[in-house]
């Protein structure tokens, strides 16, 4: 089945989650091949993917990493991305790839 999958950056910067990033693909084939799909591109997508803001506070500051770790090993992290969600117009429960970039590095497999 045709479905819409997405290439998600986390750009950290000095412990702060500053920015997201992302790129969409319509691929068929199991969810496998989708994901192997998405992480054999997640060097190469990250130099065209479009950016989105992150979460700030009230001040203005980024989000620590620490905070959004917190969130992801509550399965929480994805309401961070429904910016991205709705952009590329993805059905609830998207297949996504997410990729750190720690201080310009990218760490993917």
């Amino acid at each position: 089945m045709m479905e819409t999958i997405l290439n998600i950056y986390l750009i950290i910067k000095n412990g702060f989650v500053a920015e997201f990033r992302a790129v969409d693909y319509s691929l068929e084939g199991s969810e496998d091949e989708k994901i192997n799909f998405l992480k054999s591109r997640a060097k190469e997508d990250y130099q065209i993917a479009q950016r989105f803001n992150s979460p700030c506070n009230s001040a203005g500051q980024f989000m620590k990493y620490s905070k959004f770790s917190k969130l992801e090993s509550q399965g929480m992290q994805f309401q961070l991305f429904e910016e991205i969600f709705r952009e590329y117009k993805v059905p609830q429960n998207p297949l996504i790839c997410v990729t750190p970039v720690v201080d310009g590095i990218v760490l993917s497999d």
